[in-house]
This record gives C-alpha cells, sequence and structure tokens, in this order.
C-alpha cells in the first residue's frame, strides 16, 4: 500500500508560520495512522503523542491515531493532509496548547466533582473539532455543553444552577454546529446531549418555526419534483457546488443524469446551525458566507440546494453574508425542483421562480 502524505509542521520556537512536509511511504508492517507517524518519526523528528489515543486530524475530519490503514483509505484514499486538532493552537508538530479548552472548565467548575472534571478532558475532540471555533474563538466550546448534560442527568437537583452558568457566557450554546460530519464515526449521542441543552436553554426550535426570510413577505413556491422525467438538456459545461441535505436522494439521481462537473468541496458539509436560527442568525451567517463563497472562488456557476431552507438562507439573506464577509458574492443559488424544471425544458415554469431570486441565474 502507497501513501502519499502532506504532514503539517510547525515549532512555536523557531517557525513564524507552519509549513506542510511531503512523504511518500510504501506501506509494510504499519496497521494504522498511529504506526505511520512512528515511522515518519525514525527519520523525520515529528512532535506527536505516541498513544493509539491521540487525536489529529486527517483530510478535516477528526480521528483518533488508531484508525486502521483499511479505514483510512476507504474513507480519506492513499492522498492524505495530516493536521493537528488545533492549527491555531499548534505549537510542536501535532501537538497543540489546549489551555483554551481546560479554562472552559472553569464555568461549572464549582458543580463538577473530580471524576467529572477527568471525565471532561476525555471531551478534548468535541471541544476542537467545531466549526464554530472558525469564527468565534471564545465558543463556549461542545465540550462543556456534554459536560453540563451530565451533569444534570447525574444529579437533576443542579440543573438550574448549570444552565444559568451557561446562560450567563456570551458566546454560548446558540453558536454551537453540528459535530456529526467532522469527526469519524460520530456518535450521534453527542448531538442529542447539545441538542437537549440548547432545548434546556430556550434556543432550539423545529426548522418550521424558523424564518430564513429577511423579507418575511416574500415567499417561493418551487413546486415538487416529478419522480419520472426525461433530461432534455445536459450541464455538461457547468460546475455546479451542491450544498446537500440529509434527504438527497433525488438530487443526487438528477446530477448523475446531468453530465456536469460537481465540484468536492469540503465546506458544503458544514451545518449551518438552522434550528438556533431565530435566537442567533450570526452563526448561520457565517458558516453560509464560506459556503457561498468558496463555491465562488472554485470558480461555480452556481450553488445547488434541496430545501427552501437552504435556499433562503443562502440567497435572501445574501446582504448579511456580504457585509460579514467584507466581499459582494455574486453567485447564483438554485433549488433542486428548479435544476430538474431546467433539464427537463420546463422552462416557463422555471422562470416563475428564478425570476423572484435576489440574484437571478439568467440560464433561460
Amino acid at each position: 500500500m502507497k501513501l502519499e502524505i502532506s504532514l503539517f509542521k510547525f515549532d512555536k520556537n523557531s517557525d513564524y508560520l507552519p509549513y506542510y512536509t511531503k512523504h511518500y511511504l510504501k506501506t509494510e508492517d504499519e496497521k494504522n495512522i498511529l504506526d505511520i507517524l512512528n515511522t515518519i518519526n525514525k527519520t523525520a523528528k515529528l512532535g506527536f503523542e505516541k498513544s493509539s489515543d491521540f487525536d489529529l486530524v486527517i483530510n478535516g475530519v477528526y480521528v483518533k491515531a488508531s484508525i486502521t490503514l483499511e479505514e483510512v483509505i476507504a474513507n480519506f484514499g492513499n492522498e492524505l493532509t495530516i493536521e493537528p486538532i488545533s492549527i491555531r493552537r499548534a505549537c510542536d508538530d501535532l501537538l497543540i496548547d489546549d489551555n483554551d479548552f481546560k479554562e472552559r472548565l472553569s464555568i461549572l467548575k464549582n458543580l463538577a466533582q473530580e471524576e467529572d472534571k477527568l471525565e471532561y478532558l476525555k471531551l478534548k475532540p468535541y471541544f476542537y473539532a467545531s466549526n464554530t471555533l472558525n469564527y468565534k474563538n471564545d465558543y463556549i466550546g461542545d465540550a462543556i455543553l456534554v459536560l453540563a448534560y451530565d451533569l444534570i442527568k447525574k444529579n437533576p437537583a443542579i440543573a438550574n444552577y448549570v444552565l444559568l452558568a451557561l446562560d450567563d457566557y456570551e458566546i454560548g450554546a446558540q453558536y454551537h454546529t453540528s459535530l456529526e460530519k467532522r469527526i469519524y464515526n460520530f456518535d450521534m449521542i453527542i448531538e442529542e446531549k447539545i441538542q437537549t441543552i440548547q432545548n434546556n436553554l430556550n434556543q432550539f426550535e423545529a426548522l418550521e418555526k424558523q424564518n430564513f426570510r429577511l423579507n418575511k413577505t416574500l415567499i417561493i413556491d418551487f413546486g415538487t419534483f416529478e419522480e419520472n422525467y426525461e433530461i432534455k438538456h445536459d450541464f455538461k459545461d457547468f460546475n455546479i457546488a451542491y450544498y446537500t441535505s440529509k434527504n438527497s436522494e433525488q438530487t443526487l439521481e438528477l446530477l448523475n443524469k446531468l453530465d456536469a462537473n460537481i465540484l468536492n468541496l469540503d465546506s458544503m458539509k458544514l451545518d449551518l446551525a438552522k434550528n438556533t436560527f431565530n435566537k442567533n442568525p450570526l452563526i448561520t451567517y457565517h458558516v453560509a458566507a464560506t459556503i457561498l463563497l468558496d463555491a465562488f472562488d472554485n470558480n461555480a456557476d452556481f450553488l445547488l440546494v434541496d430545501t427552501n431552507e437552504d435556499f433562503y438562507i443562502f440567497d435572501y439573506n445574501r446582504k448579511q453574508l456580504e457585509k460579514l464577509s467584507g466581499r459582494e458574492i455574486i453567485l447564483p443559488v438554485i433549488h433542486k425542483n428548479e435544476l430538474q424544471k431546467l433539464a427537463i425544458a420546463n422552462h416557463t415554469e422555471a422562470k416563475k421562480t428564478l425570476d423572484k431570486h435576489q440574484i437571478n441565474p439568467e440560464i433561460i
């Protein structure tokens, strides 16, 4: 098995900026990523923990050093970028200064016993894996929210004190973004615990209660997606950035028939924190701006979305996204139902909704 590895390097005592070194390995006795790090370390000094429980990032996904090479190849291929769990906190290659994570424990220090504090230290990946830290480095952190849930579960009598402590923190639970696509083999129970805390803080609401439209009176009826259809126009000369929802089967089937170039962008996996939008639209705007700009900068012809909610976030809040990013983002957003109408040459129906976009794709 051959691996091509780009390895993050940074020594806070000698380097001004981080850099990456290339390593081409033909594996022999190596079974997991920890073995790979040990092999590299034999010829090139590397800062890391020689533990199978060591946390690191491979191709943007948070993993343990115990992950097997078979799993690595199956999920990431043989071209790997290996980084620390926080580039911003890196001090010696893959080792980081984790004092910011440990300091968050002070929020609940008077309510946690010694065994609780030890359990908190095991939650470090959940703290650093949060995409929210890329926008708000003083975010309370998902680890403390998980600890809060566990403390309340163990002793319901302290629930009000725990929730008050969380509520007093400015960049709190309302800034949470999902960890589901950011951690390898993620346990959804963690997400459920955090959502329970958000619920208890009156921050989490069902999607149907959210209003993603700045102009509350302007509603678009995108119609329905036809089950049986014939493609009359392909999109072979188009670059499409596709922001995927959980129910994407119809869209993926349509895209497979269009012969378009679907851009492979990691930003399309980012969570928009839609269930807390009414309470805190700012984190949604930050993430949406990242997604839209990434598509724009990679020469997408348009951003494709599955749902009405996603369309309104990207298109109808465009001024907010541009204000946050400091850039004009002239990239059309198209709903999957509109794309289908264009592909089957139902241009009359497609034009009815395309004309209502903040930026008209002008494809017809």
